[in-house]
């Protein structure tokens, strides 16, 4: 009996074993993704590319932010064991432990980027100088920036959601490196849009969550280690 517990344990720790481990989370986190944002998707992707459309786009992306969270919080718990996989059980427990956080992060920054991409798309409308749309420009990327690193804050930790934004928004001086990283993938998301359509972007959400946990690990190697040693709730880690 013994011999067999340790085969098992080596066919299940092994580098091949580990890397379909890694492909199964990703292959079910994504598909549950998928389930939890598919009505928003679908009229996401029958929308005009108007900028008339800016506030019902941004209506359709309310269910991305729970989703994305959860799908951040299940690959950040993924077992390195082959033997030992429960994605959708950490990415559902993850859902519902930061679903209502979440949401008070993702409503407010939908609402703000979409003020900022109707007034960049009506600039001549306006009559404001061309330097302003450099401004709006900075300030949606600094914006989406801040979320980004909130998004995984909260799907990582539980802090309240002032606690959160200041955390979000200190990061971005902190750890230059992470807000590189995180702008390199946010780039690379809306090239992909733009060239293609939203939607393959949502079929690649479970590998972007990968990349993001990855790009942020040292702030959240810093949260762990600054912030949560020894605090009280809620400043504790998941």
């Amino acid at each position: 009996m013994s011999v067999r517990t340790e085969a098992g344990r080596q066919f299940g720790e092994g580098p091949l074993a580990r890397a379909a481990a890694l492909i199964y989370t990703l292959l079910v986190v994504e598909v549950l993704f998928l389930v939890c944002t598919a009505p928003g998707l679908a009229v996401l992707v029958l929308l005009d590319r108007d900028a008339s459309n800016a506030p019902l786009a941004a209506a359709c992306a309310l269910p991305f932010g729970p989703a994305l969270s959860a799908a951040l919080y299940a690959v950040d718990r993924r077992s390195l064991d082959l033997t030992d996989l429960r994605p959708a059980a950490a990415f559902w427990r993850g859902y519902k432990l930061n679903v209502g956080g979440v949401l008070r992060i993702w409503v407010p920054s939908l609402v703000v980027l979409t003020v900022l991409a109707v007034n960049l798309t009506h600039l001549g409308t306006a009559h404001v100088p061309g330097w302003w749309a450099v401004l709006l420009v900075l300030i949606a990327a600094i914006a989406a920036l801040v979320v980004v690193n909130a998004l995984v804050i909260t799907s990582l930790f539980a802090f309240r959601a002032i606690d959160v934004l200041r955390l979000a928004t200190y990061f971005l001086g902190r750890r230059p490196g992470v807000a590189v990283g995180n702008l390199g993938l946010l780039v690379v998301a809306v090239g992909v849009t733009a060239i293609s359509s939203e939607a393959v972007v949502m079929l690649l959400a479970s590998v972007f969550a990968a990349a993001l946990l990855m790009t942020s690990r040292p702030m959240v190697a810093e949260v762990t280690r600054r912030f949560t040693t020894g605090a009280q709730p809620p400043l504790t880690a998941r």
